[in-house]
């Protein structure tokens, strides 16, 4: 997750109710509810417009989602998001029809352009080891989910792996080439288990053409293999109209540039401007179905309420139940 500074604006918001182009028929309506067993356990419950009382994920399916993202964390302490409670989510998801995404963290904790900190078990490993707990630990992953009948589609290795992870020996801005070496290894891990995976390395501020390029410029040079470059984005009220159009060129560049797909694995707005927040998705949906490989769009964690855990970009309101911004992915 990574959010920019909110800022309020007069601009319209106004955007197309659905789109004149079809979506593609694979298209990715996803959502990320990794906290929804937590939120579930804490005695929060889900409530359709109606106000009827439903289960989270058939609220969502009943938006149009038939996606869904899950985190893994090697050892949390709170146990919420390690891989027996992923397991447990994806085993709900699967039953339910819907196509599945693995966010691999490779942290007890969350990871994201500002932290990457290994898990504590692996803190002292030397960098040779490293590599092979890497694959070791993505294979356990991937073989939990197997033994339950479940393939995921896409796998993340990392998450917003804006200068690498596992800091410090995989920090790209100081060794691209040990951070290659770990994407390789769980690029290695994914199809060892599942070749038809896709494998998805993914850098936040999906507008940065600059960041992007040499990333991915600097991955191809040192030997590192994936299958979909995915994005983030979290613009504001004042600018989702400039950063949606910065990010579908920075989309069009990527395919153009590396022969490769491209998502956006993390998209959110404030839960408090559902007006704002469903025009910026049906213009993103919109774009990213426009891009000759473009897979889908993930909203980041939209179930989440009554301010949980501090975060406001979720696209349910204080009753429950889910705002209008989750309209936009009615689009067929």
């Amino acid at each position: 997750m990574c959010v920019m500074l909110l800022t309020s604006c007069t601009r319209d918001i106004s955007a197309p109710e659905f789109p004149d182009v079809p979506l593609a028929a694979n298209f990715a309506k996803g959502a990320d509810v990794s906290w929804m067993t937590q939120m579930e356990a804490s005695g929060l419950k889900y409530y359709n417009n109606n106000g009827a009382e439903q289960d989270l994920l058939q609220i969502l399916k009943d938006k149009g989602i038939n996606s869904i993202r899950l985190r893994t964390w090697v050892n949390p302490l709170s146990g919420w998001c390690n891989t027996e409670d992923m397991v447990n989510k994806a085993v709900r998801a699967n039953a339910m029809g819907f196509r599945i995404m693995l966010d691999i963290h490779y942290s007890d904790t969350w990871a994201d352009p500002a932290v990457q900190t290994k898990p504590a078990v692996w803190s002292a490993q030397p960098f040779a080891t490293l590599k092979t707990t890497v694959y070791d630990y993505t294979v356990s992953v991937m073989t939990a989910l197997k033994n339950k009948g479940i393939t995921p589609e896409w796998v993340q290795v990392g998450n917003e792996t804006n200068d690498g992870m596992l800091w410090e020996d995989g920090k790209a801005s100081v060794n691209m080439k040990n951070y290659a070496d770990l994407v390789q290894a769980g690029y290695t891990a994914v199809k060892s288990v599942s070749t038809t995976s896709k494998v998805i390395v993914h850098l936040s501020n999906g507008y940065d053409n600059t960041l992007f390029r040499w990333m991915f410029d600097s991955l191809k040079t040192n030997g590192a293999n994936w299958d979909v470059i995915g994005m983030s984005l979290y613009p504001t009220s004042a600018t989702w109209q400039t950063l949606n159009t910065q990010c579908l060129t920075n989309m069009n560049d990527m395919v153009s540039r590396y022969g490769k797909e491209v998502m956006l694995c993390e998209v959110g707005m404030p839960a408090a401007e559902p007006a704002a927040s469903k025009a910026f998705l049906t213009d993103i949906i919109s774009k990213t179905n426009s891009v000759s490989r473009g897979l889908g769009v993930f909203y980041w964690e939209p179930e989440s309420y009554n301010d949980w855990q501090g975060y406001k970009l979720g696209a349910f309101d204080a009753t429950g139940k889910p705002t209008i911004a989750m309209d936009a992915f009615l689009v067929k």
